[in-house]
């Protein structure tokens, strides 16, 4: 039984999340032959004060970027 764990910083709606793991799930059966209903696939979304890149959140860099016009 293959599981999959996708780790999403926040920002996504809830439809496109869905999408995802919709299309991973059908990715997995098509290339490991794995029965689709034995698939698990699941996505955690964390807050972008939760989330670093380095030693600054990922809330701080994207009002940095938008501070430099980015």
């Amino acid at each position: 039984m293959p599981i999959i764990h996708i780790s999403l910083v926040e920002g996504r709606d809830d439809a496109t999340v869905k999408a995802c793991v919709k299309a991973v799930a059908r990715t997995v059966h098509e290339t490991l032959g794995a029965p689709l209903n034995t698939i698990r696939v699941y996505a955690t979304v964390t807050p972008a004060t939760y989330w670093a890149v380095g030693d600054q959140t990922k809330d701080e860099l994207a009002a940095a970027a938008q501070e430099n016009g980015k």
